[in-house]
């Protein structure tokens, strides 16, 4: 027990200001240890940055509180001060413990760099981590939130009923919850399944661009445009989309041409030779020119080139086309495509009496299922058990 002596205003404006001069060399304190720590083990950034904030509400708060049990002098204001601080110095705690557990992720992940060539394991583990951190907090302010209401008398006393009826509250949680709870989920399929990472180039409804952020609920897309397109995290589990950077960031794309029959394609593949050794976008992978189709009037000439990324391909692609572009005007103008249009009156048909057959009427031409015994047998493997019936059956009829 405390002599009433001490429980006086002056001896509690003392103690106050004994507690923050003692919370402020504890905080010294504290940040020199850190530093200390951080400079021997080479951390990344200063980790008491995060943790300065934090630290000081939790000593303060327990200090004050501390002042305050031995010092206060109303019986009458005691209790609910003392739930007060009690509350304080649990949220406190919360906070330096999230803080805490976030400098040690936050060192982890700026020990795998994402910012060289090779950096697929590091945009991994750095997407795990970010998704961990998150579920760090969450847990750490349920727990805190779970603390604080233990205080209150009267959620003890309804505890054990709370505790009887928790399966049914679970259920209906779900139920009421349960697209919110699928996105959680999915995001921890996501962090861990390895199908995107941060900084994953996809293809997402037909729109380009980077994973810029994953969440337990929603993933950002940074579209090419500089445009965010927000998604959820169960589309990614539920929906097919394209992943550039799955396992390496080299692709291969085609530029495509439609020309006339006149072109020379052993000419176009020389100048590609030219064109590609002054191409500094290209990785000297794949060089290919190919004619892959030649009908309705046009040749198709594709041309497959490979570079290191996705926005280097794009630029590689535009690149080639307009030297292309540009060779064919000057070199081969008579490649370029060309509609041609016959004009003029066909003359006309001389009529035929009714007694006067038609040429294809005297000769049957023989196809692939009519016109001879082999193409009637042929037919006959199609039309099963259906009966075939010929015009001399119908006159016997």
């Amino acid at each position: 027990m405390v002599p009433f002596a001490v429980r006086s205003w002056p001896a509690f404006v003392i103690a106050v200001i004994a507690a923050l001069v003692v919370g402020f060399i504890l905080v010294g304190v504290g940040s020199l240890i850190v530093r200390g720590i951080s400079r021997r083990r080479r951390w990344q950034g200063d980790p008491v940055a995060h943790l300065r904030m934090p630290f000081r509400v939790l000593v303060l708060v327990v200090l004050v509180w501390i002042a305050f049990s031995i010092t206060w002098p109303q019986a009458s204001w005691q209790r609910p001060i003392a739930h007060g601080l009690e509350i304080l110095t649990i949220a406190a705690g919360g906070w330096f413990v999230a803080s805490l557990i976030g400098a040690l992720i936050a060192h982890a992940m700026s020990r795998y760099r994402i910012d060289v060539a090779d950096n697929r394991i590091a945009r991994r583990v750095r997407t795990q981590l970010a998704i961990v951190r998150r579920l760090v907090y969450v847990v750490v302010a349920v727990i805190a939130l779970g603390a604080v209401l233990l205080t209150f008398p009267a959620v003890q006393a309804v505890g054990t009923s709370v505790l009887a009826s928790a399966g049914v509250i679970s259920v209906i949680a779900g139920l009421a919850a349960q697209s919110t709870l699928a996105n959680v989920f999915a995001g921890i399929q996501l962090a861990f399944s390895d199908a995107i990472r941060v900084d994953d180039v996809v293809v997402v409804e037909q729109q380009w661009g980077r994973i810029e952020e994953i969440t337990l609920s929603y993933v950002v897309l940074h579209i090419w445009d500089d445009r965010r397109m927000v998604l959820p995290s169960t589309y990614f589990t539920t929906t097919p989309f394209e992943n550039w950077t799955r396992t390496s960031s080299e692709l291969l794309g085609s530029v495509d041409f439609d020309l006339d029959w006149r072109v020379s394609a052993s000419r176009m593949r020389e100048h590609l030779d030219r064109v590609m050794a002054d191409a500094p976008l290209w990785d000297g992978r794949v060089k290919v020119l190919q004619v892959t189709d030649a009908v309705g009037g046009a040749v198709h000439v594709r041309i497959l080139v490979t570079a290191k990324d996705a926005p280097t391909l794009f630029d590689l692609r535009c690149f080639v086309r307009e030297r292309m572009v540009d060779w064919l005007q000057r070199e081969t103008p008579e490649a370029l495509p060309l509609q041609r249009v016959e004009v003029g009156q066909r003359p006309a048909r001389p009529a035929r009496t009714p007694a006067e057959p038609e040429e294809h009427d005297r000769d049957q031409p023989e196809g692939l299922f009519t016109g001879s015994i082999e193409a009637e047998e042929r037919a006959s493997n199609f039309t099963s058990s259906v009966p075939i019936v010929r015009p001399a059956d119908d006159l016997e009829a």
